[in-house]
């Protein structure tokens, strides 16, 4: 009412983000808990399975062995693909770098070198002369002025 800004309205979002920041700190608390009971339920379950394969008779410990060796070696050949698709992206995208990047990048730089022989040529040629005529006409004025030729501004 006195003039004053009015405060009052510049504090009411700050407080909203303030509740919003406390519940997402107890969502996240939640997922934390939950993703640590998992984990804690998958080390259970994992070491329940060795206790009983150490109690399993060989032959199941050893078909079990066969079938992960297996599992591990198709797991192999599917990280070797992946790795074989990779080098072909990163083949592509130094392609892309080298034939089509690369270009643009001398192209740009060309026209920054023109731009910057432009400015040179126009500042040479065309601003500092204007500079200097003014500077020669503020030179006229002032001595003008002196020896009373013209009205002097208030």
């Amino acid at each position: 009412m006195d003039g004053t800004p009015d405060l009052e309205p510049n504090l009411l979002p700050a407080q909203s983000e303030v509740v919003d920041t406390t519940e997402l700190t107890a969502q996240q608390r939640r997922i934390t808990i939950i993703i640590i009971l998992i984990a804690l339920a998958f080390f259970i379950l994992i070491l329940v399975t060795f206790v009983l394969l150490m109690r399993a008779p060989a032959m199941v410990v050893a078909q079990l062995r066969d079938v992960f060796i297996i599992f591990l070696a198709l797991q192999s050949l599917l990280i070797g693909l992946a790795l074989v698709i990779l080098m072909i992206q990163l083949a592509r995208l130094l392609n892309l770098l080298q034939n089509e990047i690369k270009p643009i990048l001398e192209s740009t730089n060309e026209t920054v070198s023109n731009l910057r022989g432009t400015t040179t040529f126009l500042s040479d040629n065309v601003v500092e002369p204007v500079i200097r005529l003014n500077e020669y006409l503020a030179g006229l004025t002032q001595f003008l002025a002196i020896i009373g030729m013209t009205r002097r501004r208030k």
